[in-house]
């Protein structure tokens, strides 16, 4: 009796048998990866689709990371209505594309626009890797150079949250030419006293990683976020070396200078809400 009264009771919700599978409707447990616990999809979603277990931090749609940083009702979206289409011919390539419409409910990997962060006005970017991988294509390339000629224009800073496979393959060396348009437009903005900062979350790799997702006068990443340019496995072939367990981790890349924070979700709002405080009134970070 003492013994079944003191013992440690499960704090997560676990499901041992197959019957009990069947029971839950599809959709509404989630399997951490991480650490394996099983949670209730809206206790993810209340907990900004962070672990309550072990803080790992599961991907988050671009309707999702908006809701939980912008003031209720100041997110306007811009260019929409831009879609894909097929230059080089691809075979099978609007197909996809439209079944990622679909899929997703949006028109692209990215969304731009602005809204206000405790009252702070601010350009908005946000990839959603759901979308052919968060590839980057000429729309997402056209979008995110718009959106910061348009918070130059404003006069108003650009933020960035980065997720991406890298350049769209069915696109060829037009995805490639998204890397200089978007770092003319961010050299171009920062020249006029433009603020941009950039959040790298996971993942954030290829071209996209090499572009506009590295060169923000602040550069953030999310925990655990993979970054990087080429495969962890093609480095190791050419460079004939074993590489740290780490490598291209978030941590990794903050330890060797390539970023300056390594922010926890929960924090994301703070954080960027303080910086858009300190550089009201167009002050440039030294």
């Amino acid at each position: 009796m003492l013994k079944d009264f003191f013992s440690k009771k499960k704090k997560y919700a676990s499901i041992p048998r197959e019957e009990a599978k069947q029971e839950i409707p599809e959709g509404l447990m989630q399997k951490c990866p991480n650490c394996h616990k099983i949670f209730y999809r809206k206790e993810l979603k209340k907990n900004l689709n962070v672990c309550p277990n072990c803080s790992f931090h599961h991907q988050m749609t671009a309707k999702e990371r908006i809701d939980s940083l912008f003031d209720e009702h100041t997110f306007e979206e811009w260019d929409q209505n831009i879609i894909t289409e097929n230059p080089l011919g691809f075979p099978d390539y609007l197909e996809k594309v439209e079944k990622d419409r679909e899929k997703t409910g949006l028109n692209e990997a990215v969304v731009t626009g602005k809204g206000k962060m405790q009252g702070f006005e601010t350009a908005f970017a946000v990839m959603d890797s759901r979308f052919r991988m968060g590839s980057m294509g000429s729309v997402v390339g056209e979008k995110i150079a718009r959106a910061i000629e348009k918070a130059k224009e404003q006069q108003i800073p650009f933020i960035i949250f980065t997720a991406s496979g890298g350049a769209r393959m069915q696109e060829g060396v037009l995805s490639l030419m998204q890397m200089t348009k978007t770092s003319i437009a961010i050299k171009r903005f920062s020249d006029s006293g433009g603020l941009m900062i950039s959040v790298m979350t996971h993942p954030t790799t290829g071209g996209v990683s090499a572009s506009f997702a590295s060169i923000g006068d602040y550069n953030f990443a999310e925990p655990g976020a993979l970054i990087g340019f080429a495969g962890r496995r093609i480095i190791e072939q050419t460079i004939r070396e074993e590489l740290p367990e780490d490598f291209q981790t978030a941590e990794f890349l903050l330890k060797h200078g390539h970023l300056d924070q390594v922010i926890d979700r929960q924090d994301m709002k703070e954080v960027l809400t303080t910086l858009l405080d300190i550089h009201e009134g167009g002050d440039q970070p030294s």
